[in-house]
């Protein structure tokens, strides 16, 4: 129960501790205030607090974090504007990326191409056609150098959507880094590094569960001593929502698959505030606006009860839940694509006024190809114009105490509960899988807004009404077909030159190792500094740990 008095005591300690974080994270202004004049509070709280006010909202920075993991959230510093880009070769992706950087994008994002995420190089012939395609092609250390090249590591934080050979890319970047004379220790970013969702809606996995697990705990324990700015693990409902799930769905099953990876961490001998502060989320934002606020604040509130509670973690940062969101692939029209504009827009509002820490914004034309720089350049500017003209980020939670907003945060949360109860009870996030249940979920929800699209029950502006007969064809940014014949030569030159003794022994240690419990990471480190490749690399560890083919 929250008498007015506790309330207001409450309240008045989280002013003070909120005084105290200003003398060294200030707000962005002195005064927030409309243009009428009207100054805009840091926070806005009911004057007569419900009885579970503090159990179920709290105030922002707090436990249950339902209001926002930080006091000031936004006053104090914008999120991180983070486009997804790569394409084509290191060279044409670093153009993009610094193109992006001074256009006043605030962190990078790297897209790989299908033959990396599976880890495969440009020769080889499971690559033909592929190559460069929908993300840039990395066959080794030689291109991860190419692909940074001018762009100081040590003052940009990076994420890397890479999931089964994660644990290389990383190497690959801490490589660079030393490089360039930036230690391990001062690099901040993230790694996907989700493999449990691949198995259930994306399909990018190369080993079976449980060595895949075990390359993610690796990570997780080289880093908290090694890397511990690295965000070791993007727990990613996006491409659950892409594949077709509801937004509780979503949520639930990300939530599932963030406690299988705690779990197999403490299996594994991890403390739980030793690795818990550094896990990190990734959602998607579709077109339902207030059903995906909702959804980002049941989100923290969860986990943060998953974490104290369930875990037992007493670390406050072990507690909070901090995502990225990208706006919805899958929302995304080919036909009217100016349309997307204003999807993206809707979305990206949700996701800010849902607290999101980083964000990706799609591009207009991502229906029908890669982003030119012209969209990518809006997509951007989406983000900019949200941050700088709306007022949006003023206040903290600015939609907290909407009766909707409350009441649909509440019941998300339930039905999340429930599909949590449901996959614990099948044993956890892994057995889940492995049974196919929760791909089953999936699909049938895919059906069912499928149905109601082709039934005309649910409109799509452009598709299913109000179409147009004769479309204008759209510039689109199109990807060199001749990257692979170029990928396979530049690998034929590294390998001529490079120290094939060198590189054939730190393979060797590295498939010693794999078949013991060692850390990974360490021989993975060395085989990327003798210059082996991904393909190399993945090859030894498909002969130790096999290859996953699907249930």
């Amino acid at each position: 129960m929250t008498s007015t008095s506790t309330f207001q005591k409450e309240y008045e300690a989280w002013l003070e501790k909120t005084k105290q974080l200003l003398e060294k994270y200030p707000e962005r202004k002195a005064v927030f205030q409309t243009s009428s004049g009207i100054e805009i509070e840091r926070l806005y709280h009911p004057e007569e607090p419900s009885s579970d006010y503090l159990e179920k909202l709290g105030f922002p920075g707090e436990f249950p974090y339902t209001r926002g993991i930080r006091p000031t959230m936004y006053r104090a510093r914008y999120w991180t504007m983070r486009q997804y880009a790569g394409f084509g070769s290191a060279e044409e992706t670093n153009q993009r990326f610094r193109f992006l950087l001074e256009q006043g994008q605030t962190g990078l994002s790297v897209a790989f191409d299908l033959p990396t995420q599976i880890g495969y190089d440009s020769d080889d012939p499971m690559a033909r056609g592929e190559v460069g395609k929908v993300g840039v092609a990395i066959d080794s250390l030689e291109d991860m150098e190419t692909l940074f090249d001018g762009i100081p590591l040590d003052q940009v934080s990076t994420s890397m959507t890479i999931n089964a050979p994660a644990a290389i890319l990383l190497a690959m970047y801490i490589a660079v880094a030393e490089k360039q004379g930036v230690p391990k220790n001062v690099l901040s970013g993230t790694i996907q590094n989700d493999i449990l969702k691949e198995y259930i809606a994306r399909g990018t996995y190369i080993f079976p569960p449980k060595p895949s697990m075990r390359l993610i705990t690796d990570i997780f324990a080289y880093c908290s001593k090694e890397v511990p700015k690295w965000n070791t693990i993007s727990i990613s409902g996006y491409h659950i929502r892409e594949a077709g799930s509801t937004a509780a769905q979503e949520l639930a099953f990300t939530l599932a698959n963030g406690i299988a990876y705690v779990e197999a961490a403490l299996d594994a001998g991890l403390a739980i505030d030793q690795f818990a502060p550094r896990l990190a989320f990734f959602f998607n934002a579709h077109n339902q606006f207030f059903e995906e606020i909702a959804k980002f604040r049941a989100a923290r509130r969860l986990w943060a009860h998953i974490m104290k509670n369930r875990f037992g973690a007493k670390n406050p940062k072990s507690w909070q839940l901090r995502f990225h969101t990208q706006t919805g692939g899958s929302t995304l029209t080919a036909q009217q694509p100016d349309n997307n504009v204003v999807r993206v827009t809707i979305q990206a509002l949700a996701a800010i006024l849902g607290g999101t820490q980083s964000l990706h914004t799609n591009s207009k034309d991502e229906a029908l190809a890669l982003p030119t720089e012209e969209s990518a350049r809006l997509a951007l500017r989406t983000q900019q114009i949200i941050a700088y003209e709306s007022g949006v980020s003023d206040t903290v939670d600015p939609l907290g105490g909407s009766y909707y907003v409350e009441a649909l945060t509440d019941q998300i949360e339930e039905k999340a509960k429930e599909y949590l109860k449901k996959i614990d009870d099948m044993g956890g996030a892994v057995q889940a899988v492995e049974q196919g249940y929760m791909q089953e979920e999936i699909h049938r929800a895919a059906y069912e807004t499928q149905k109601a699209i082709e039934k005309n029950e649910d409109i799509v502006v452009g598709v299913n009404a109000f179409r147009i007969d004769h479309e204008r064809e759209p510039e689109l940014h199109r990807v060199d077909p001749a990257i692979g014949a170029r990928q396979a030569e530049k690998l034929k030159q590294l390998r001529a030159r490079r120290d094939n003794d060198r590189v054939q022994k730190t393979l060797e240690d590295l498939k010693r190792a794999a078949a013991t419990d060692e850390n990974l990471m360490p021989p993975i480190l060395e085989c990327v500094k003798a210059y082996a490749t991904i393909g190399e690399i993945c090859g030894v560890l498909r002969n130790v740990f096999g290859e996953y083919t699907g249930i």
